[in-house]
């Protein structure tokens, strides 16, 4: 059987193969006891139900999927119907959401081409970009207005077979990452999509072939017109998906990095890393880590350690040329490249007051006497900050790292040894902030007269 695809489409005519399900390894025991629910709900209602994406090519490489997304001609509204825990969402595309608890199963139904205007409706920008999309097709045209081959694969839950649209099987066991359809045509529809591209590579350990990568570099100006909350997702999904520091070795590779985090490009170097280029790899490097070993991370530590260099950098010019005090310098640069930064990734409020707390307990962990030390330690992000010294240490060396050892040694000590500590500070340690005691007066000596 052979699907004609659009005329933007380089790929032409192609084979849909049908895998029964003697023919490949996914089996109902892996997918969700939610997402069975609603794929069997909408086959007794008389509607086709599809597993769709991600979730198909996961579970064909034996992942276990994070998501489970079905697709369906039912439209939205016929959804709702169905599914009292529905909520529609969407302006784009309309999606159903079927709520079971935490777990959220998305429903779209499949979408058409947005060339055919009696078709719902669909909006592009001046340069191709899709703006509103509400338009609905069939199957075929759904594998169509899929972005890559290894995502235009659907699990028919009727029989338990694959419908693969565009070779993705093909690509999926020779590891190649391949767009469908005419790539630049593709990434000026959706420019995230070059960001999506550079994802599944370094997720998956994949290739990207050259006609999907070639227009990357040129193209890469898009993003500029992509929201910046859209933006923001996509930097969690690709810089704290346990392969943070591969993605970002391919983020510069294609010139994609400087248009997320425009602030921490401009002081990369060519010759020898810089110290922004050192804290962006051992802070990726501590997360994929932490992912590795089941622990939680936060997104405002990974930006704060990010965009230091460039809040140093910044500080130190408004310290030159208008003479502020360090202080107050770090405190208008702090404001200066977050609300510069919210410009491209739209960090959310909760996460730049955390991102400030970890920049200025940089300052306060160098003043540690009398009971400074004992207060600091007892402060709730008190870790993060600490955490981040350590990573500055291992840039910066020197001062800072002695600083770091200082209270790595605090930490772990009894209370009678960070006594000692810091009155040791007091008597001639260097503490870097230890207020100097004015020697006592002499009292004049009496006399008899």
């Amino acid at each position: 059987m052979t699907s004609d695809f659009d005329s933007n489409n380089s790929v032409g005519k192609i084979d849909l193969t049908i895998y029964p399900r003697d023919k490949h390894n996914i089996s109902r025991e892996h997918i969700s006891e939610n997402a069975l629910k609603v794929l069997y709900r909408l086959q007794k209602a008389g509607y086709d139900a599809f597993l769709v994406g991600g979730g198909v090519r996961d579970l064909l490489l034996d992942k276990s999927p994070k998501d489970f997304d079905i697709a369906t001609n039912a439209t939205p509204e016929q959804i709702k119907q169905l599914f009292r825990n529905c909520r529609l969402i969407g302006r784009r595309f309309r999606l159903a959401h079927i709520i079971f608890g935490r777990d959220i199963i998305e429903v779209a139904t499949f979408r058409g081409h947005h060339q055919e205007p009696e078709k719902q409706t669909a909006v592009q920008s001046d340069e191709g970009m899709l703006l509103r999309d509400n338009v609905y097709g069939s199957i075929d045209e759904d594998a169509e207005r899929r972005d890559f081959t290894i995502n235009a694969m659907y699990y028919n839950i009727a029989d338990y077979s694959i419908h693969d649209y565009a070779n993705g099987m093909q690509d999926l066991n020779e590891g190649m990452v391949r767009l469908i359809g005419d790539a630049e045509v593709r990434y000026r529809e959706d420019p995230v999509r070059m960001l999506r591209a550079i994802r599944f590579a370094s997720k998956l350990d994949m290739d990207i072939s050259f006609e999907t990568a070639d227009p990357i570099n040129y193209l890469a100006p898009l993003l500029q017109g992509i929201p910046a909350a859209r933006l923001y997702e996509e930097s969690l999904k690709l810089l704290q998906s346990g392969h943070g520091l591969d993605t970002y070795d391919l983020l510069r590779e294609f010139g994609l990095f400087e248009h997320l985090f425009p602030q921490v490009a401009e002081l990369f170097t060519e010759e020898e890393n810089s110290k922004a280029e050192l804290m962006i790899e051992l802070v990726l490097e501590s997360t994929d880590q932490r992912i590795a070993e089941g622990k939680r991370v936060n997104p405002a530590f990974m930006f704060a350690a990010m965009l230091w260099y460039p809040l140093e950098a910044y500080a130190a010019r408004l310290m030159a040329e208008q003479g502020m005090s360090e202080y107050d310098a770090m405190m208008v640069a702090g404001n200066h490249i977050l609300d510069e930064q919210v410009r491209s990734t739209a960090i959310p409020r909760r996460h730049t007051a955390t991102i400030r707390e970890v920049w200025q307990l940089q300052s306060r962990l160098e003043r540690r006497s009398g009971k400074r030390a004992f207060r600091l330690l007892e402060l709730n992000k008190f870790r993060a900050g600490f955490d981040f010294l350590e990573m500055r240490g291992e840039v910066e060396q020197g001062d800072t790292q002695k600083l770091a050892q200082w209270w790595h040694t605090f930490q772990h000590s009894g209370r009678n040894m960070r006594q000692a500590m810091v009155n040791d500070l007091a008597s001639g340690g260097k503490s870097g902030s230890a207020r100097r005691r004015r020697p006592a007066k002499k009292k004049p000596k009496k006399t008899n007269s």
